[in-house]
């Protein structure tokens, strides 16, 4: 099917990026739609399969929205499944990035004409944005995912880029190469020593911390450590995985949290909330708490919030209106609750969290340690 996409790119360049920009004559010059050809839509608690080749209008809408388009849902590649899949859950596990986050993660990385560069593949499209940008002999991509890396790189031939693409495990211990820069859209926790091994001295990396909303960028010193920063934007990405899928391990503890009474029920002094819509509480409390998964629940006026954590601990609020004091009830080693009001005690009596813009020290051995004033924490 031929398709008349440019006018799209370039309304996509417009939106994401300053005419000026060189990322600008990337966004305009790269056909997002042939790197997402199918894709997963959430529609009522489903996955839904969409295929681009079925409608060409809707695909170029979708495609060249500032959006991001789950492309796997746990094992399910939307390009292999069959044409009525769907899907009644499944949490996403690669995807293509919505544009303007692609660019704001390269921008981060202040990237220079002749840097060999490392990214991360996914649907290949911010792998051929990188290309477009610096030329395919100056981009490295890599995947955990065989089918998603060949794929790419299939899809990178037919616009021309020929860029090298490895599957293998970002966080392994050997990296593909020696990098100036490595760009990574998946989080991690805590920085991969590897990375450092491969990084050029004066080289920088850039990635989020996994669980949180934080961008970390750091540029490699001479004693093979790494020194930089929290970002003051912020972003988030799916964890990096390890297999086909992400362990489940709360879905042990659900039984007990959907509805059990715990070993303590209180009353929260705060109105209800859902930490994922307040990313600094909620990266806060990942970095003391790593791991915790969030779920919610709406019934009319009554809203229920979650807190599972793979050491068996478990907390479940529940308010009946947006003012009222949530009842909470909690289990297992850790208050997960209690910790996250002390997390809104502080931010509301200093007014702020000390994340974004504290200071950052990788050891070469990937030992991740923030700071922000007296305030300190090590991944």
């Amino acid at each position: 099917m031929t398709v008349k996409w440019l006018p799209h790119a370039r309304r996509l360049a417009h939106q994401v990026a300053r005419p000026e920009s060189r990322w600008h004559t990337a966004v305009a010059s790269v056909p997002r739609h042939q790197f997402v050809p199918r894709w997963w839509e959430p529609d009522g608690g489903v996955w839904r399969l969409r295929t681009g080749l079925e409608d060409a209008g809707i695909w170029l809408q979708e495609a060249y929205q500032d959006k991001t388009l789950v492309t796997r849902v746990g094992a399910n590649h939307a390009d292999t499944v069959g044409i009525d899949e769907i899907l009644d859950s499944g949490t996403p596990t690669s995807s293509s990035t919505l544009p303007s986050l692609v660019i704001q993660m390269y921008r981060h990385a202040m990237i220079a004409d002749g840097n060999q560069v490392l990214v991360t593949t996914g649907s290949g499209y911010g792998t051929a944005l990188a290309c477009m940008r610096l030329g395919s002999d100056h981009v490295t991509s890599i995947d955990i995912d065989e089918h998603l890396v060949r794929s790419a790189e299939n899809r990178l031939l037919l616009i021309g880029e020929t860029p090298r693409l490895e599957a293998c495990d970002i966080t392994g211990r050997l990296l593909p190469g020696k990098f100036d820069r490595i760009v990574s859209t998946v989080s991690v926790r805590p920085i991969p020593a590897s990375w450092l091994k491969a990084l050029r001295t004066g080289g920088r990396l850039v990635t989020t911390i996994a669980g949180t909303g934080l961008i970390l960028t750091a540029d490699k010193t001479a004693d093979g450590g790494a020194v930089g920063r929290i970002e003051w934007d912020h972003a988030g990405f799916m964890r990096i995985r390890h297999s086909d899928d992400y362990p489940k391990p709360a879905d042990d503890l659900w039984k007990g949290a959907a509805e059990g009474d715990g070993q303590d029920i209180g009353t929260s002094r705060y109105p209800l909330l859902y930490p994922p819509d307040a990313w600094d509480v909620m990266s806060m409390l990942e970095l003391q708490l790593p791991g915790i998964e969030y779920r919610k629940q709406e019934d009319g006026d009554t809203r229920t919030v979650w807190l599972l954590h793979p050491d068996g601990s478990w907390a479940r609020a529940t308010a009946a209106g947006h003012l009222a004091a949530p009842t909470v009830h909690q289990s297992g080693p850790r208050r997960l609750w209690e910790n996250l009001e002390r997390i809104r005690h502080r931010l509301n009596r200093e007014g702020t969290l000390p994340l974004y813009g504290a200071s950052v020290t990788i050891d070469p051995d990937g030992t991740t340690t923030l700071a922000r004033g007296s305030w300190t924490a090590t991944l």
